[in-house]
């Protein structure tokens, strides 16, 4: 099960007596358990009917003494256990504990939702198999780009706004990997377009790049130039370890306006007619002429192909990221 087929259900109501959600993303672990909360305690008092507790601190002997528990004044009591994995390992008190909740597990309260977490655990053991034979193992695994690319097409669907599929990926490339930074993106997006509206880049260009814009554009600008020693300063400054793809997408995303501004400007555009035209803000049109006075639309496209050739490397290579950009600054400045 996925966390929008377990939303789907908690807010149709449709709540299953146990949940087991596996995987170290927050964010979609936070807002599983959200749902399940705000559907579990509906109508009901919380403070008599909601009980919290964490593997590395109780047994399971408590955990399901609270799991059978009546509701008071309500339909169904919520118990969450965080961090059953703590019991996954060799120990023998962890063996029962796991054992105990099982054995609750496969004949659970339907007055109760019992939740439970877990960062990783081993699918031999029968709470997993138990899990996934009745259908309630919620992934709760970090989302590749591919996946993240469809994530915020629904969510920008959602909030009543539109989104091109090549945006949803700059989007992703500029403000992922984490879920939690990207549906923050995603938010502020839909607030600054409205009901109704389409995320554009000249949206990203606003609302999500800020400093690194800055360092795009110098990179694109001393490579413009040729001058390598300024690009591999600024490279130097701004590649972090794991930022890697999201540099390069940014790098990508600058000279794809760098081309547009170039292309708009020889089709007889004003300068600040050309920046709308290529998703800039007007007040950085001269700036922007001045980049691409030195650069032809030859040399931009040839910069999108050794982009797309890197963004290979990094998926592939064994080379670190500082040695695949390295190779691409010169190249492209040559």
């Amino acid at each position: 099960m996925t966390p929008e087929e377990l939303t789907r259900e908690a807010r149709a109501g449709r709540l299953r007596p146990v949940y087991l959600l596996v995987g170290s993303d927050r964010f979609q672990l936070d807002t599983s358990m959200r749902e399940l909360r705000a559907a579990a305690l509906a109508g009901g008092l919380a403070d008599f009917n909601e009980d919290s507790f964490f593997a590395a601190d109780v047994g399971a002997d408590r955990v399901v003494d609270a799991a059978r528990m009546v509701p008071m004044m309500a339909a169904r009591r919520l118990v969450l256990l965080r961090g059953v994995d703590r019991w996954d390992g060799d120990d023998e008190r962890g063996k029962k504990n796991l054992e105990k909740i099982t054995a609750y597990v496969e004949r659970p309260l339907d007055t109760t939702c019992l939740v439970l977490t877990a960062d990783k655990l081993d699918g031999r053991r029968k709470l997993v198999t138990t899990a996934k034979k009745g259908g309630f193992v919620v992934a709760c695994d970090p989302l590749d780009d591919r996946r993240l690319s469809q994530w915020v097409s629904r969510a920008v669907a959602e909030r009543g706004a539109k989104i091109p599929p090549f945006v949803a990926d700059v989007l992703v490339q500029l403000a992922g990997p984490e879920l939690s930074a990207v549906a923050d993106a995603v938010d502020r997006l839909c607030l600054y377009v409205g009901a109704g509206g389409e995320i554009g880049e000249d949206a990203l260009a606003e609302v999500v790049v800020k400093l690194r814009e800055t360092s795009a554009f110098d990179l694109v600008d001393a490579l413009g130039r040729g001058d390598r020693a300024k690009a591999l300063s600024v490279l130097a400054e701004v590649l972090t370890p794991k930022e890697g793809p999201r540099l390069l997408g940014l790098l990508a995303w600058s000279v794809r306006q760098s081309l547009r501004f170039k292309n708009a400007l020889a089709a007889g555009l004003r300068p600040e007619d050309a920046a709308k035209a290529a998703g800039v803000p007007p007040f950085k049109a001269r700036d922007l002429a001045a980049q691409t006075r030195a650069t032809s639309a030859e040399r931009l496209e040839s910069w999108l192909v050794l982009l797309a050739e890197a963004d290979l490397a990094l998926r592939g290579s064994k080379l670190g990221e500082g040695a695949v950009f390295e190779a691409l600054l010169l190249e492209m400045s040559a």
